[in-house]
């Protein structure tokens, strides 16, 4: 592939993933109002993981602890969190989807699914299987920080 064919995928890539997630933060808002993206993100991960600390939520996510207590606080107060003490070290607090949060997940994780069934229903197995796996490939890729800048080609040898 020339060095302008991966240029031009790699633009058409950035544009796709920024509407998908502008598709997806809109999705978030209309199936719970009060629900943001980034709360339906945490919450879903507290549940899969059957409770964590909110430094797990800020590590794995790579957010400010100070964001990350804003989307807790913010959990809390819809009643969809908890907070109980580890009973390891009853100095920490472990988060926990309360009963109402998981039923929220559960109808949101219904309606996203339904969204992605009637958006991929013309599919074949084999495309939705190498999308599945290109996916896959792309976020086990992680986050390597912010892209490096490119060097100015005067300064080239």
């Amino acid at each position: 592939m020339s060095e302008g064919a991966r240029e031009t995928s790699l633009d058409v890539i950035q544009r796709e993933l920024t509407a998908f997630a502008r598709r997806a933060r809109a999705a978030a808002a209309r199936l719970h109002p009060e629900l943001s993206l980034v709360s339906y993100t945490l919450l879903a991960h507290i549940d899969d993981r059957q409770g964590c600390r909110a430094t797990d939520l800020a590590a794995h996510y790579l957010l400010d602890k100070s964001t990350v207590s804003r989307q807790v606080a913010a959990l809390e107060k819809l009643g969809l969190v908890e907070r109980r003490p580890d009973p390891d070290d009853h100095r920490v607090q472990v988060l926990h989807p309360t009963e109402a949060g998981t039923q929220v997940l559960a109808s949101t994780q219904a309606s996203r699914l339904a969204a992605y069934e009637e958006r991929l229903k013309d599919w074949s197995a084999e495309d939705l299987a190498a999308f599945a796996s290109y996916l896959l490939r792309y976020n086990a890729a992680g986050d390597t920080g912010a892209p490096a800048a490119k060097p100015d080609a005067a300064a080239k040898p």
